[in-house]
């Protein structure tokens, strides 16, 4: 679970910042980091931790990361754009895309590195760099996440090229003289740990009959708890697991294999918080709800309207009186609810808090992930919140601003 802000620390942003504005923790990221590095003991042979930036692709959170050595997994070209903006050099990018690349040569023109995610995908490759090197993504056949919206791999999933057209693969490859040296899988989010490594197994059958690999990538999708009671995976026992699997791999295959995982939300959620104001707070009589409107919402955090996801919710008022309370965004739209029942979006899940008064401090914590990088900013014409980061000594640094109102339109012709 994360640690939230004190009422101190949390006047204090306000008061520089105005809220709603995402707080993350420079102490908290570098933790995340070292904790998914320490793995690098239990890979045999050799280790390389990305970053899959998407979860939060904010500069100085990626240059945080980058002065740890942490490698990076973007999503896009513009992902691509971002990260060497962030100072990363370009064989430490790789680009693993839903969508072709438009400016496929030019990324492995300067080293940037590719991950097939399709066979039009590979294709392309042949075509722009006929005798390279290259990764390719494959759907395992089986995945996990904390919902069906969560999930990445199996038959419902469009990630990556599905396990039974790996002779269509090897063709391409011969077609082109590709050498396939990195396979790559990823099964989903909040995966279980079990059902992690089941997967993991299954794309490691895949690798036999690939005999140029020689890193293999297993993603992310790391269980992280953000709420009370929810526990976080244990990276040592994840690390402990691979190592065994390394090792039968090369003792039955003579080959050995680089590890790579690319988490996102194990790295940044749990160090970022939302510090919002409470606007307002209504109620629909003795059998309805307690609803406490807040100045953040959907907009700031999309999960819990996509997913029915769960944050933990903390109001800054000391030894008020308790009530069951629903926390709802600003905006004009149902779905704009904070304590979906976890799941299912579509039902309420108030929260035992002291009851929310106008102008009352609210944090939303576990935001450092897929929240600002995901949000439906200017929805309602909100303007983009703002995002600050804490330094170990206490100190705010902004990081970017709070969007003005006429940024809304300025594209407007």
């Amino acid at each position: 679970m994360p640690a939230l802000l004190t009422y101190g620390q949390a006047l204090e942003v306000k008061k520089q910042f105005g809220t709603p504005c995402y707080v993350y923790d420079r102490a908290e990221l570098e933790a995340a980091a070292r904790r998914a590095l320490a793995l690098e003991v239990q890979a045999p042979f050799g280790f390389t931790l990305r970053y899959a930036m998407k979860a939060n692709p904010n500069r100085d959170v990626l240059a945080i990361f980058r002065e740890m050595g942490l490698h990076l997994d973007a999503s896009s070209d513009h992902e691509v754009e971002r990260a060497l903006r962030a100072g990363f050099t370009p064989p430490s990018i790789q680009l693993t895309s839903q969508m072709p690349s438009s400016r496929l040569a030019e990324h492995l023109g300067r080293g940037v590195l590719y991950n097939a995610c399709s066979l039009r995908q590979l294709d392309d490759v042949g075509q722009a760099a006929p005798g390279s090197e290259i990764s390719v993504r494959m759907n395992p056949g089986d995945g996990d996440g904390g919902t069906n919206r969560t999930k990445t791999g199996g038959p419902d999933c469009s990630f990556g090229i599905w396990h039974e057209y790996l002779d269509d693969v090897k063709t391409l490859a011969k077609k082109y003289d590709l050498r396939i040296a990195r396979l790559h899988s990823h099964i989903g989010s909040s995966a279980k740990p079990e059902e992690w490594k089941r997967c993991a197994q299954l794309t490691l059958k895949l690798a036999p009959a690939l005999p140029d690999v020689r890193r293999i990538n297993l993603g992310g999708g790391f269980k992280v708890g953000r709420m009370q009671g929810e526990e976080s995976v244990d990276m040592a026992e994840v690390g402990a697991h691979m190592r065994d699997e390394l090792v039968a791999f090369r003792d039955r295959y003579h080959r050995e294999l680089h590890l790579e995982i690319e988490p996102g939300t194990y790295l940044v959620a749990n160090a970022g918080t939302v510090v919002a104001t409470c606007v307002d707070v209504v109620d629909t009589g003795r059998d309805g709800h307690v609803f406490a409107k807040l100045d953040t919402g959907m907009c700031e955090v999309t999960r819990p309207t996509l997913y029915g996801a769960q944050h933990p919710i903390k109001v800054l008022a000391a030894g008020r009186m308790e009530a069951d309370v629903v926390f709802v965004g600003p905006c004009c739209e149902s779905g704009d609810i904070l304590t979906p029942a976890e799941k299912d979006r579509d039902a309420l899940a108030p929260r035992r808090v002291p009851r929310p008064e106008i102008g009352d401090l609210v944090l939303v914590g576990g935001a450092g992930a897929y929240c600002a990088a995901m949000s439906m900013i200017n929805y309602n014409s909100y303007p983009q919140a703002p995002e600050v980061l804490r330094e170990p000594d206490g100190v705010l640094r902004l990081l970017r601003s709070r969007q003005r109102i006429e940024q809304v339109w300025e594209n407007e012709v």
